[in-house]
């Protein structure tokens, strides 16, 4: 049996702090959305469309993200899409498209990406419950770090 291609790669800002947990059995493991841009043009306008896209990673890959992972820090992944299914209280069927990291690298953030990124945060915000971590990453600035592959 062979497997289908399901590849991605996403670049943009964070919305907010990564969350950190872990498994009950200790798998150590984040999930953070990634905000991109898109500027297009439609007849003489310029327009912008912002899009979010809910993000995890495993492992040794989730556990050296401790530090980079920050609301404005930019962020390239690479990963998988993968859609949960589950039936809601009421019964209907639901689902959602997530992707899977596999390979996440930080990028050096602009003054306007940040601007255009904490304008877009504030507005997923106030429609998303925060979720604090345990453990506060710390809020060094790291440009161009690769991270381990998991």
């Amino acid at each position: 049996m062979t497997n289908n291609l399901n590849s991605v790669i996403v670049e943009g800002n964070l919305t907010k702090d990564a969350d950190f947990d872990s498994t009950q059995k200790g798998t150590g493991f984040c999930t953070f959305s990634v905000a991109t841009n898109r500027y297009f043009k439609s007849g003489e306008e310029i327009q912008h469309e912002v899009s979010y896209f809910d993000v995890e990673a495993w492992g040794k890959l989730a556990d050296s993200c401790r530090s980079l992972l920050v609301k404005g820090s930019g962020v390239r992944v690479v990963g998988r899409l993968k859609q949960d299914r589950w039936n809601s209280e009421d019964g209907k069927a639901k689902s959602r498209v997530k992707i899977v990291a596999e390979h996440i690298e930080s990028k050096p953030v602009t003054a306007a990406e940040k601007a255009a990124t904490a304008s877009a945060a504030e507005t997923v915000a106030e429609s998303v419950p925060e979720v604090k971590p345990e453990a506060k990453p710390s809020r060094q600035k790291k440009s161009q770090k690769e991270l381990v592959m998991a």
